[in-house]
């Protein structure tokens, strides 16, 4: 059983079809103290940081992903999912993380970038595979996939396992344990998507 956390933050339709679509028995879940029962797990999100943050709290689900991340069942944070992993983001203001992953989440920073690009990081663009990974099992070092995003994770190189450029080069995958994320959209990226959520299924 694949529980698709529901806080209330983006639509989930495109995720559980996704999912589904691999033959997964996918379901949304809303009640925290389920998500034990499940054999992995998925965090998407999209939005602002801190909302999604208020969202999980509202009902303990931040704690109860904490727990499951506890537990060592496979857990995946997808886009926002990825970012709430973290320690903290600035988005906003500053709001603390579920603090799974070291590191923080920042803007990007048009001043670094080596020529100018708007802002959001919106469409397709490279994935470049930093080490060996069951994410990305069978697959090319570097992958094409959709983007859509405003901030991006800063971490140590041992949590790194994509980075991507963007004006500069940024984390967009990153691997603690059991926990993985990543930046980009599996669910709308077509082939290499769906392999990266079939890779999940087996980890």
């Amino acid at each position: 059983m694949i529980g698709i956390v529901d806080y209330n933050m983006g639509n989930l339709a495109s995720v559980i079809n996704a999912f589904n679509s691999l033959g997964a028995n996918a379901k949304l879940e809303s009640d925290p103290d389920r998500l034990k029962d499940y054999d992995r797990l998925i965090l998407p999100g999209v939005g602002a940081f801190g909302d999604a943050m208020e969202h999980l709290r509202a009902n303990g689900m931040d704690s109860a992903v904490k727990e499951y991340a506890a537990s060592g069942k496979p857990l995946l944070g997808i886009c926002l999912g990825m970012q709430l992993l973290f320690e903290s983001s600035e988005e906003f203001g500053n709001h603390e993380g579920l603090g799974l992953i070291p590191g923080h989440v920042v803007a990007f920073d048009p001043t670094r970038f080596d020529h100018p690009l708007k802002v959001p990081h919106m469409g397709w663009n490279e994935l470049f595979v930093q080490r060996e990974t069951p994410l990305f099992a069978g697959m090319k070092k570097e992958f094409y996939l959709y983007f859509v995003h405003s901030f991006h994770a800063v971490c140590d190189d041992a949590y790194a396992i994509g980075k991507t450029h963007y004006g500069y080069e940024f984390v967009s995958a990153v691997n603690n344990a059991n926990i993985y994320g990543i930046q980009p959209h599996p669910e709308k990226s077509h082939t290499n998507g769906l392999r990266i959520i079939e890779n999940f299924l087996k980890v």
